[in-house]
């Protein structure tokens, strides 16, 4: 329902990425919004070492959603966001990575904005940025590729289908988000398409974070080695990428140089 100035004056909601979990990858502007918030409504992807940086009155308020498990379904979080923002509270809605980047920001913007509440989007360090960091490559590179693609392996639907023909061209990249259910039906699409088997797929795990893990494996291996790896963080498929250390194994000539 629209706010009643006369009642309470609220302030903006603001919309705030975490990153990927490294507390030090956070932004000032988004450690001042959580050292100021009066309640925080977070992500479960959200690390503790991010939450633990709010302020000491501040109020915690689980939100997390989980890819063909237990959630917090999206009307109840729109209404927990505009629930607290009417009583005039400080809020912050705080989400892993980017709020940009599959946040399901326009749907709570929605909300918030039908409300008669006013808000703010701090942006934050998406995890494809972290991860690809890790593998020590870059997302584009001068003779490789000129466009880079953030996907998701799932959405409202299922498993989310995408322009398979484009990805599976030789140059192809991708940072794949919420994959590993996903990967077999990834791989199916890749190959039907044209794909090379041999492309080479790194999942990174927990980027940024101390319990970072990086798997190597080909587009032909890829849901074996998941099911080997048993990962259980977030986890981000880079899709035409491996590390560099296995990139200067395959090119000696490029060691004598260095």
């Amino acid at each position: 329902m629209p706010r009643d100035l006369h009642m309470t004056q609220t302030l903006p909601v603001a919309f705030v990425g975490a990153g990927p979990g490294d507390p030090d990858l956070l932004t000032v502007k988004a450690l001042r919004a959580l050292q100021e918030a009066d309640v925080v409504i977070h992500d479960r992807l959200v690390s503790a070492e991010i939450l633990a940086l709010v302020g000491s009155q501040t109020r915690l308020r689980n939100a997390g959603k989980e890819g063909f498990g237990p959630s917090v379904t999206q009307t109840d979080i729109n209404a927990m966001i505009v629930e607290e923002a009417l009583t005039g509270a400080r809020v912050v809605r705080l989400k892993s990575g980017d709020p940009t980047v599959f946040g399901r920001l326009d749907e709570e913007l929605d909300a918030v904005i039908l409300a008669g509440l006013d808000y703010t989007i701090v942006p934050g360090l998406t995890s494809a940025s972290a991860a690809v960091a890790a593998l020590g490559q870059s997302l584009t590179k001068r003779g490789r590729n000129t466009a880079v693609r953030l996907i998701t392996g799932h959405d409202m639907q299922g498993y989310a289908d995408h322009d398979w023909r484009a990805l599976a061209r030789e140059d192809g990249v991708a940072a794949i988000y919420m994959a590993k259910k996903a990967a077999r039906f990834i791989q199916g699409r890749l190959l039907m398409h044209g794909a090379t088997p041999s492309t080479p797929v790194t999942i990174v795990e927990n980027a940024s974070r101390p319990d970072q893990r990086i798997v190597s494996a080909t587009l032909a291996t890829l849901p074996a080695v998941l099911a080997e790896s048993g990962f259980t963080g977030p986890a981000l498929l880079m899709y035409g990428l491996e590390p560099r250390d296995a990139v200067a194994h395959a090119l000696p000539q490029v060691q004598e140089l260095i």
